[in-house]
């Protein structure tokens, strides 16, 4: 059996009616997960879900809504979850806002607020809901997509940037709260890719190639080039991982 298989997992994806989050839920269904489909609206969560199904046979995939501002959607998420698959081995936490541009002395409280909420808060939430049952089987990886944003400052997204950098203190924290109970706890912070969330920054070819020119791989990076690194911190080839960040951002930070 490979190292990097995951048949018989049952895994939540938020965020994964697009971009990074469908690109890890694809793959992660490929390797043998189940997959939970999750984003605020559900027609999207209904086609990825019908996608995966169709490729990898009925029932690998389930669509859940949940708006992560809502706690009560997000513990519907989670129930659905068990109610469908009996258990929750996998977390992806994918799923963040950024509702403003510009340098923070410029940004309304509600804003601040909403990116705190969603970015951490919502991550925290999740984890609880999922923790207690992982921790009792002594297994569960929980993954959470923070950004290069949180490794470096910004003039433009400095709000974004601190809640990335607060995810990756949440996964240091949890692993050693969680660790005792082999229930791994890890990031992913990507560079530029292309997903609509980050569409303001390449839609343009001139930005597009302004980004890339600082990278050694001289390109913005594509979704699917994320989701092999949420596969191997899922699976046993990262059992001896945890409270670590993969980055992954085309040599950007280095």
């Amino acid at each position: 059996m490979s190292q990097f298989d995951l048949t018989g997992k049952v895994a939540i994806i938020t965020g994964s009616s697009r971009g990074i989050g469908k690109a890890i839920a694809e793959e992660m269904a490929e390797h043998g997960a189940k997959v939970v489909i999750s984003s605020r609206k559900q027609a999207p969560c209904d086609e990825v879900a019908a996608d995966i199904n169709g490729k990898y046979g009925e029932g690998t995939a389930i669509s859940v809504p949940a708006n992560i501002s809502s706690k009560e959607e997000l513990q519907n998420l989670v129930d659905a979850t068990r109610k469908a698959f009996g258990r929750v081995d996998i977390l992806v936490c994918n799923a963040a806002s950024n509702p403003y541009y510009g340098p923070m002395a410029g940004m309304e409280d509600d804003q601040f607020r909403k990116i705190l909420d969603n970015n951490i808060v919502s991550n925290h939430w999740l984890i609880q809901m999922v923790a207690p049952e992982m921790r009792e089987r002594r297994e569960g990886s929980i993954i959470l997509v923070s950004s290069i944003g949180g490794l470096r400052g910004s003039a433009e997204i400095g709000a974004y940037c601190i809640s990335k950098a607060a995810d990756l203190q949440l996964a240091r924290n949890l692993a050693k709260e969680f660790g005792p109970d082999n229930v791994r706890v890890n990031c992913i912070a990507p560079g530029l890719v292309r997903t609509d969330f980050a569409r303001a920054l390449w839609e343009d070819p001139e930005r597009e190639k302004a980004a890339s020119r600082g990278m050694p791989l001289g390109r913005i990076g594509e979704p699917h080039e994320l989701a092999g690194a949420a596969v191997y911190l899922a699976s046993p080839a990262a059992s001896f991982m945890t409270g670590q960040t993969i980055i992954v951002d085309g040599g950007a930070t280095c």
